[in-house]
């Protein structure tokens, strides 16, 4: 007989994966925290499966005293512009994203690192790297060009001029299908999309930013949040980072639980792909990574193909906090 995921047994797992020594202590870190100013947070999401922690997190969130908890559907695209005019609080994105809106004045604060990988580049035969990309056509659907633009850039290649852009702009193309079909040479892709080209038979992959320097060596999906909800309500958003963070190990130790469970709460369309996301995606990163580091590494190179105006130090200067982090990994000995 199958048993039926309730929220309360996923809770009782999701806290024994999450760090039982850390448990222990966590009503005296309550009490050194100081009072919760808010019980109310909201997370904007897009349709991507590699942002599992951010949905595993919800009985996290409770058990940190958060009673209401709200998940806000947004497109990709408008995920920095939303986090910023306090349409939601916290969002799981790429460290691009967050980059380019703190280089255009935007008000939010990047918070802790995540985990890295998530895209995949697959080429069809006959294409063995990215310098072989010069003159061919190149998909992108929920990927941002711009990564692809730094990768082109560090092996020699003028983005602008070398690649042909087949995007999901126009609403008639659907680049992953053109790819699928032979009639395109390249596509990026980003979960789900290199799950179903594998599923299909479709190319080959020819960079990951899990397994290739320099990009498995950097964090990918970072957290971030409205800096004025940052400001506001510092404890909320302590409790907030050592949730998503907790669910990060529950990501690593129990895929396949997170994956159906995202499923069964519509956060992900296909079973199949989501447990094998999440089962590849490597979640202990946040123990190892520096966060700064990533933000300086792309603010590093968005600056020099002119991507953003703002040196490193400028970004880092003004769009992020660490602080919650350090004292986060404190309490779980990371």
């Amino acid at each position: 007989m199958p048993i039926r995921e309730t929220r309360r047994r996923f809770l009782t797992n999701a806290l024994a994966m999450a760090g039982t020594s850390a448990l222990a202590d966590a009503p005296q870190a309550f009490a050194l925290e100081g009072a919760l100013e808010t019980t109310a947070v909201r997370f904007l999401h897009s349709p991507a499966i590699c942002i599992a922690p951010m949905f595993a997190a919800e009985e996290l969130l409770r058990a940190e005293g958060f009673t209401d908890i709200t998940y806000v559907a947004t497109p990709a695209a408008d995920i920095a512009e939303a986090i910023a005019r306090g349409k939601g609080d916290f969002n799981l994105a790429f460290a691009l994203i967050f980059i380019k809106a703190i280089d255009a004045g935007l008000p939010m604060t990047m918070l802790a690192g995540v985990h890295s990988g998530c895209f995949e580049l697959f080429a069809r035969e006959g294409v063995r790297g990215i310098s072989e990309l010069k003159g061919k056509r190149v998909g992108l659907k929920t990927s941002p060009p711009d990564l692809l633009t730094l990768m082109a850039s560090q092996v020699g290649l003028d983005p602008a001029k070398d690649i042909n852009w087949v995007t999901g702009a126009d609403p008639s193309i659907d680049p992953l299908q053109l790819f699928a079909e032979g009639k395109i040479d390249a596509f990026l892709g980003f979960a789900p999309e290199p799950q179903e080209l594998r599923a299909r038979h479709a190319g080959h992959v020819i960079l990951s930013t899990s397994a290739d320097r320099p990009w498995s060596q950097y964090f990918c999906c970072m957290l971030a949040g409205n800096r004025e909800f940052v400001r506001k309500y510092p404890v909320a958003t302590k409790r907030v980072v050592r949730a998503i963070l907790k669910a990060a190990d529950l990501c690593g130790v129990e895929p396949l639980r997170v994956a159906r469970s995202m499923v069964d709460r519509n956060f992900a369309a296909r079973y199949a792909y989501a447990s094998q996301t999440v089962s590849e995606l490597p979640y202990d990163k946040w123990r190892e990574y520096d966060p700064e580091d990533t933000t300086r590494f792309y603010a590093l190179r968005l600056h020099e193909v002119g991507l953003i105006k703002s040196a490193p130090n400028k970004i880092i200067a003004e769009g992020t906090d660490w602080r919650f982090l350090d004292e986060v990994k404190r309490e779980l000995k990371a």
